[in-house]
């Protein structure tokens, strides 16, 4: 077998033991995994809590950069965990606004109440963008798998034309977004646009591909065309090449990456001119968010190979 198929294989492999919900529900600081790769895992988590998030948010910001916060935390059942996911971001909204901060704040709806009734995750999502409009903080709400598409756009458009800070995130590799975009276009709120991380069959998604890329450029234009805020949040460095060779950049709100992918890739597109936002991800809950980095690349399970080994290597801000 090829090995560009065996990488394939891996990526994948990697992703499913993400989602496996055995591993999920036995992971906690306690866990043998937690303890083995908690210092690894700190390449991409910037902080374990909020107390030391805005020092490090601080550094990032003062290096030039536009700031997104996303607590890790997804598909909760329990609602005294939703709550507690709630209120997370309510402390950290005051904090932040104390801090002088105003970054983008980030959250799946099935963090909030999803799994339990769109109108919990609804009035759960209304008080967190409330909140932080006091502020004038914006708000990206995330986008999950296709199972939850419908829903979640249902619960963004009661959202949306109430709250000016308020934005969805759009997945390319769904065959669906070309119908759904042209609706969600129509709220005038700002638009991130992704590639899509979650594993969907063919006849749902495209896969990684040139054919994705055509898409992305595709939906791209168009809300460009219709004149709405869009961040093109991407790790793919080829395609980031091509948003410059296109003049996209020029028009876009911003290029996004998660923080500890590529770095060096965002400087450049910094210093290119771009303004460019690292997306800092906080918290213990950290498993499903690390296995997905890994699965991006072989190059990423080296790398936490390699920190596992040497934690030294890591060293927070390095690269941007």
């Amino acid at each position: 077998m090829p090995i560009k198929d065996i990488y394939a294989l891996a990526c994948a492999g990697l992703k499913k033991l993400a989602l496996n919900q055995a591993c999920r529900d036995g992971f906690n600081k306690d866990s043998l995994f937690f303890k083995l790769f908690e210092q690894a895992a700190q390449h991409y988590i910037v902080s374990s809590d909020r107390h030391e998030l805005s020092s490090k948010l601080h550094v990032l910001s003062d290096k030039g950069y536009r700031l997104g916060v996303e607590y890790v935390g997804e598909e909760n059942h329990d609602p005294c965990i939703v709550q507690a996911f709630v209120d997370e971001y309510l402390v950290s909204i005051q904090l932040f606004a104390k801090a002088g901060l105003i970054p983008q704040l980030g959250f799946d709806l099935s963090a909030v109440g999803l799994l339990a009734s769109q109108e919990t995750a609804y009035l759960n999502a209304t008080t967190i963008v409330s909140a932080a409009a006091e502020y004038n903080i914006p708000v990206m709400i995330s986008m999950e798998h296709s199972s939850a598409v419908d829903k979640i756009l249902e619960v963004y458009a009661e959202l949306a034309p109430a709250h000016l800070n308020v934005g969805i995130t759009v997945q390319a590799h769904l065959h669906r977004t070309i119908n759904d975009l042209p609706g969600i276009i129509g709220y005038g709120r700002k638009i991130r646009l992704v590639k899509g991380v979650y594993n969907e069959s063919q006849e749902i998604a495209l896969p990684r591909g040139s054919e994705l890329d055509e898409r992305y450029l595709k939906l791209l234009g168009d809300v460009l065309a219709a004149n709405v805020p869009v961040s093109c949040a991407t790790q793919d460095s080829s395609l980031i090449k091509r948003i410059f060779d296109q003049s996209y950049h020029l028009d876009i709100q911003e290029l996004e990456m998660l923080h500890g992918v590529q770095p060096e890739v965002l400087r450049k597109a910094k210093e290119a001119g771009l303004a460019c936002r690292i997306a800092a991800v906080y918290g213990n809950s950290w498993y499903l968010h690390f296995l997905h980095r890994l699965a991006e690349s072989p190059d990423n399970v080296l790398e936490a190979l390699a920190d596992f080994y040497d934690p030294s290597r890591i060293t927070f801000g390095a690269g941007y």
